[in-house]
């Protein structure tokens, strides 16, 4: 073995020992998190046609609808904080007003930016839905690993998007209030903020009003979007809701649902209702294959 060898193996050892030392954490009992991007375990490629068709800035990368959330991209990517914003929770007041269709969709924009990956995590541990999305019917997740359960790369899903990789919520807990308020879970954050500069965490997280799970995560991240369905969530109710967060926190609302009766309405906000060419899927003309899915 040459000395060069040796002294390129010296370094590797050393270079993974420094690594290891700034990823332990103090909370006792707390495991060391692996580097990131952690390795890909036994790849599991998920079917296709389980994909739902509502994350149409997967399908449908140049429709109207995903043009809107690369404009959500830009406009989050344009706030003038004194403090970075790497990770965002999403939320709504109640359920049903869409808040994981927009976090799905919001983190496959980021992704697709020429200098951004993201990371979407189900933390939504009472009724699960970006699993469901992407077409994973089981298998450990979020809560899994909270608990002590498995390492990160066990709970890490790899899309064929290059840039987009998942946490799904893994196994439904009895205490999911606990488990997020957990010093592992605050510690998980904090990592995944930190640990390199171009990636966004995105979490989809239990409606305000429904749960205290928000309102325990709202205090670990950099910002939040508030997801309301339009026509349907009275003012009142999100002006509750708003009580529960700490305002320079909130980076926006997301007005979900919106239909134009007007065709003039409709060219006011988007332009010519004729620029985005309709396909197959109605979304307007885009990527055709489906995203496949990895297990890892």
């Amino acid at each position: 073995m040459s000395k060069i060898h040796l002294a390129l193996e010296k370094a590797e050892k050393e270079r993974v020992a420094e690594l290891n030392k700034k990823a332990a954490v103090s909370a006792a009992g707390d495991r060391p998190l692996e580097s990131y991007p952690w390795p890909v375990t036994n790849p599991l490629v998920l079917e296709q046609s389980n994909i739902d068709k509502s994350l149409v800035a997967f399908y449908q990368p140049h429709s109207i609808i995903s043009e809107q959330f690369r404009k959500l991209r830009t406009h989050l990517l344009r706030l003038n904080f004194s403090r970075s914003v790497k990770t965002i929770m999403v939320t709504s007041a109640v359920q049903g007003e869409g808040k994981s269709f927009v976090a799905a969709n919001l983190a496959i924009g980021i992704a697709y930016d020429l200098h951004l990956h993201s990371l979407l995590v189900d933390c939504d541990l009472r009724n699960p839905n970006v699993g469901s999305l992407f077409g994973i019917s089981n298998g450990n997740g979020i809560a899994d690993y909270l608990i002590g359960r498995g390492s990160v790369a066990d709970i890490l899903v790899k899309t064929d998007l290059e840039k987009l990789s998942l946490i799904p919520s893994g196994t439904v807990p009895t205490n999911p209030s606990e488990i997020i308020g957990s010093n592992r879970m605050t510690t998980l954050v904090e990592e995944l903020k930190t640990r390199y500069d171009d990636r966004f965490i995105v979490f989809d997280s239990t409606p305000l009003l429904a749960t205290s799970d928000s309102g325990v995560l709202a205090k670990l991240v950099d910002g939040i979007i508030l997801v309301v369905r339009a026509g349907s969530t009275p003012r009142e109710t999100i002006t509750q809701a708003l009580t529960f967060l700490e305002k320079d926190k909130i980076l926006g609302v997301v007005l979900n649902h919106v239909q134009f009766k007007a065709p003039g309405l409709f060219r006011r906000y988007f332009g010519a209702s004729g620029y985005y060419a309709k396909n197959q899927y109605g979304y307007g003309q885009g990527k055709k294959n489906r995203p496949q899915v990895h297990k890892g």
